[in-house]
């Protein structure tokens, strides 16, 4: 099981109802793309984050499958221009040596294939995680 953890903290120009179009928005990632398992949203607690997911994927495969869906790009697109900090890691239990390679080369190859998401994630103020754009 792979699990993926998102933390934000807004831009302090953010309005309650952007806020909430992205709460909503990672509630469709969790209930529409497939391959997650189980997901969860809701309020960050305690540091500098507002609002945090976690993801649930069964395997790499899935795991890819979720970071290429289309659904995921709408909230890098929605999402990524009202966020000040960020930070993606991933927790697992996969006994593969290799995971975490696998994981950094899927977000090295969607970095390197969409240059405006790219762009979106080098423009915050802070990030942190297990892909970040070279």
């Amino acid at each position: 099981m792979i699990y993926h953890t998102i933390r934000v903290g807004f831009l302090k120009e953010v309005t309650e109802e952007q806020k909430q179009e992205v709460a909503l928005k990672f509630h469709q990632m969790g209930n529409e793309i497939k391959s997650v398992n189980f997901y969860g949203v809701g309020k960050d607690i305690g540091g500098e984050f507002e609002m945090g997911a976690i993801f649930a994927l069964n395997n790499i495969e899935d795991y890819k499958d979720y970071m290429h869906n289309p659904i995921h790009r709408q909230m890098d697109s929605l999402g990524l221009p009202l966020v000040k900090n960020m930070i993606s890691q991933d927790l697992t239990d996969d006994p593969d040596p290799q995971i975490k390679n696998k994981i950094e080369e899927i977000h090295a190859k969607r970095f390197e294939n969409d240059k405006e998401l790219s762009l979106l994630v080098k423009g915050l103020s802070s990030y942190k995680g297990s892909g970040i754009p070279k």
